[in-house]
């Protein structure tokens, strides 16, 4: 399985999240500075993940800055993501089953080794759900995604 990781800024769990995917066997794409490297912009370290599992040149995203949200603003805005900024590993194994999400948003400031190791592991290990309800709903996602705005008159 192929990940692309990033971070606007380096941070212990930078590397912890790395070594988390090495651990799985997954093969890394890093975009972001490494320990003693200034930061870079957000918007573009993250849409570097988002294009490559948009395009699916890999099989999933990471995306992490100092609150998560701006990355995964960022990694939406991309056409094919659904990226979800999860806190705690039930929201990362709900965000995979009924979101689908591909990416991964984790914040820099509030994620804590054990809770990142957590995390991974329910995002992971979680697969979508191929229930009939859930996946009228992704079909909605694809096509809001298509028409810009849904409910348009």
């Amino acid at each position: 399985m192929k990940v692309a990781i990033s971070s606007d800024e380096w941070s212990e769990l930078v590397d912890l999240v790395i070594e988390e995917c090495k651990k799985r066997n997954y093969e890394i794409e890093y975009f972001g500075p490494k320990k003693g490297e200034p930061s870079m912009d957000w918007p573009i370290v993250s849409t570097k993940v988002a294009c490559l599992v948009a395009t699916k040149k890999v099989d999933f995203g990471i995306v992490m800055c100092w609150t998560g949200t701006g990355a995964t603003l960022a990694a939406n805005k991309i056409k094919g993501v659904r990226a979800a900024l999860c806190f705690d590993a039930e929201t990362a194994k709900g965000a995979k089953i009924w979101n689908h999400a591909n990416i991964l948003g984790l914040s820099l400031r509030l994620t804590t080794p054990y809770k990142a190791k957590e995390i991974l592991d329910a995002f992971f290990d979680t697969p979508y759900s191929s229930d009939e309800w859930n996946k009228r709903q992704i079909a909605f996602i694809l096509e809001i995604e298509e028409k810009q705005c849904y409910f348009t008159k």
